[in-house]
Formats: structure tokens, C-alpha cells, sequence
């Protein structure tokens, strides 16, 4: 086992404050996810799922079953449990993919979307008001440390587990 670390210079302090202060972020994240479940009367991965489809759905990106199951990483069996739990319901609909046939798309009802932003919306604004006060130069350096440290923490490398299932 490795020793702790102790910050030795002004940069590792500076270091430290930074690495507290996303602890201290990730805590707030996970209870305003906590609150988001009960509100919404679902589980942990069920909540990931429609965040996930959000984000997509801004980007117009459409999301399959199987980007489900390698973004919670899961596999597909759980992913089709996932799945019926949400258009049981009522918060998704499977549809046929856009562009290929035997493909098969998943997409927010607009019930859960409209709850959800009942539920987030608010904290979203919050989150963009805060940095609504950073200039582009910080809100650039903001977003690569951000996408450096997920990358860091979540390596793309890592592989959902996968096992052939009937298509969801």
C-alpha cells in the first residue's frame, strides 16, 4: 500500500484545495442524485439512464440499448430489465432506430421528460449561473481539467461487460 500523500510545496497545496473541492462537489452531486431518485420513484441506474438520454437528446444523438448498457456498464440482460422498468412507467419508448432497421432506439416520453427538468431544472440553472461568472479563457481551462479528470477516473479503455441477449 502506497503512503499518503503530503503536499509539500504551495503547488501541492493548491493541488490539495482543488482535489477537496471536487470531493466536496461530487457529495453535493450525490444528493441532489439521492433527492432526484425519490423524487422521481427510481433507482440509481434508472436515473443515470435518462440523464444520459438528455444530454443525447440535446446533441440530437439517439441512444440504443446497447450505448445503455456500455454507459452504466451493464449488461444487456440488466439493460432490457432497466428498460422495461422505464416504459412500464412511462418514461421511455423503444422505437425503431432512424437509419437502421433492426436497430432499435430508446427516447424520453415527454412526461418524463418534463418531470425531470421539473426536478433538475432548477439546479441547472444554478449550475449555469455560477458559471455564467467565469470568461471563456476559465471556462475553457474549467472544461479540460473536467474532461481530463473524468478520463483520469473513468478510462475509455474499460470495457462494459458484454454477453449476448436477445435484442432489447
Amino acid at each position: 500500500m502506497s503512503e499518503p500523500w503530503v503536499p509539500q510545496t504551495m503547488h501541492d497545496h493548491a493541488v490539495l484545495r482543488v482535489l477537496t473541492s471536487i470531493r466536496s462537489m461530487s457529495d453535493a452531486m450525490e444528493r441532489m442524485h439521492s433527492g432526484m431518485k425519490g423524487d422521481m420513484a427510481m433507482n440509481a441506474s434508472d436515473l443515470a439512464a435518462l440523464r444520459l438520454l438528455v444530454v443525447r437528446e440535446r446533441t440530437g444523438r439517439p441512444v440504443s440499448p446497447r450505448d445503455i448498457a456500455q454507459h452504466l456498464r451493464i449488461t444487456t440482460a440488466s439493460t432490457t430489465k432497466l428498460l422495461d422498468r422505464l416504459v412500464e412507467s412511462g418514461h421511455v419508448e423503444r422505437r425503431p432506430h432512424p437509419s437502421d432497421r433492426r436497430g432499435r432506439v430508446v427516447v424520453l416520453t415527454d412526461a418524463a421528460r418534463a418531470a425531470f427538468f421539473r426536478v433538475f431544472g432548477e439546479r441547472l440553472r444554478a449550475m449555469r449561473e455560477v458559471a455564467m461568472g467565469y470568461d471563456e479563457g476559465e471556462l475553457d481551462v474549467i472544461a479540460r481539467f473536467l474532461d481530463d479528470l473524468g478520463e483520469a477516473m473513468d478510462p475509455p479503455d474499460v470495457a462494459a461487460p458484454q454477453a449476448p441477449a436477445p435484442a432489447v
